[in-house]
């Protein structure tokens, strides 16, 4: 049996600390965060220093890495203090900073010796000779344009030995590697440096000009939306064999600002594929509870995007869903008595005596469960646990762990 010793990096998304230890519980073998400046996800929970330190080193204890988002695109005025900045997270141990302005990078390279950096997607690098170009600067790893096909990768992973990062799950925006600046027009956000208003997400009418003057509503039998400039989501898990053959160093999960439940689902779903794959690559068969689970959490319809072909109509958010979501994250386990068999766990979403769960976990776990005896804080059974972020007490049927997630059937 074929083992392959070297497995791509699952690089997950950290918008908190709660986030950041959530990944890694969950299989993450590195986050990336924001700063306070510089990023560009401005409403993302970006981290303070302090919460950075807690961060670092906690991953340091699982084996993990940290990564700092520096990708805005830097107007005049926005390179104050960015020395200082690049300086104290090289000290308190980030293992690279992701950054996409040359101004940045060159501050970077000056005022923190040290510090690795790796190009932002924002740079939009399609092709072998800019990653060389990169290499050449100083730069170790490379996050490809997200417009990049399967067969590009293998043809730049034939003619450089930059590390590549690639996107395989999240969101995507509609625009050229996320350069957009419908925001800053429509909302006067700047989207890149980090106040995107999702504009491309809105709902939007189509008007034709008639010949007498007259604005004319766009109609069409089939949808009441007759026109969209959002993409759907991405995901790639029934492709992390190509990712892998073609040398992908790390591979890339969206979303800063989801919630624990995607985040940790997301994790634990990619770790699962990647190791069963890399444990016996000729051997290896895709596992439909997979694609299952991460349907679960997933927001919008899903595709390959750029990976496989340009995206069509298929690929944007037009007309009626075709799958919608039917799951609820409702609770997190606090801890578990053996000798009792009960869960504290703390709520996040109302669930009532009744009510069937699910408890997921790492390692791809699962526990079923209908929820027959709860109580609250003090003691006293409760029908319902109604109140955000109370503790309740639920009687198992089985061992589940803490920093489980609870989640049931909407």
């Amino acid at each position: 049996m074929q083992v392959l010793k070297k497995k791509p990096e699952v690089l997950a998304p950290a918008g908190t600390l709660e986030k950041l230890k959530t990944a890694i519980y969950y299989g993450a073998d590195a986050v990336y965060i924001g700063g306070n400046a510089y990023g560009l996800r401005s409403r993302a929970g970006n981290f303070s220093y302090e919460e950075m330190q807690e961060g670092v080193a906690f991953a340091k204890r699982h084996e993990a890495n940290v990564y700092v988002a520096a990708n805005m695109v830097a107007h005049e005025g926005d390179m104050k203090g960015a020395g200082d900045f690049f300086r104290t997270i090289r000290d308190i141990g980030v293992r690279a900073v992701i950054v996409s302005d040359p101004a940045l990078i060159e501050t970077c390279m000056i005022e923190a010796p040290g510090l690795p950096i790796h190009l932002s997607t924002q740079s939009s690098a399609t092709n072998y000779e800019t990653l060389n170009f990169w290499k050449q600067e100083g730069l170790e790893r490379v996050v490809l344009a997200r417009e990049v096909g399967m067969d590009e990768i293998k043809e730049i992973r034939n003619h450089t030995d930059v590390e590549i990062e690639a996107f395989i799950h999240g969101a995507m925006c509609i625009s050229y590697s996320g350069r957009c600046t419908l925001s800053n027009h429509m909302s006067a956000r700047d989207a890149n440096r980090g106040g995107c208003s999702q504009s491309c997400r809105w709902k939007y009418d189509l008007f034709e000009l008639e010949h007498q003057g007259v604005c004319q509503a766009y109609t069409d039998e089939e949808t009441d939306e007759p026109f969209s400039m959002s993409a759907v989501d991405m995901s790639m898990i029934h492709h992390i064999p190509d990712f892998i053959e073609n040398g992908v160093d790390s591979l890339k999960i969206e979303g800063r600002m989801k919630s624990i439940h995607y985040v940790s689902t997301v994790a634990n779903v990619y770790r699962k594929a990647v190791d069963s794959y890399c444990e016996d690559p000729a051997h290896f068969t895709f596992q439909q509870a997979w694609e299952d689970e991460l349907w679960k959490v997933a927001q919008r319809e899903l595709s390959t995007g750029f990976y496989y072909g340009t995206p069509n109509e298929q690929q944007q958010l037009f007309g009626r869903r075709r799958k919608i979501p039917v799951y609820k994250f409702v609770g997190q386990v606090l801890e578990y008595n053996d000798a009792s068999k009960i869960a504290t766990v703390q709520q996040r979403n109302s669930f009532s005596v009744g009510d069937k769960v699910e408890f997921y976990g790492p390692g791809f776990t699962h526990v079923y469960q209908t929820i027959n005896q709860m109580w609250n804080d003090e003691g006293e059974p409760i029908e319902r646990a109604a109140h955000p972020m109370m503790k309740v007490r639920v009687q198992m049927d089985a061992p589940v762990k803490p920093f489980d997630m609870m989640r049931k059937a909407k």
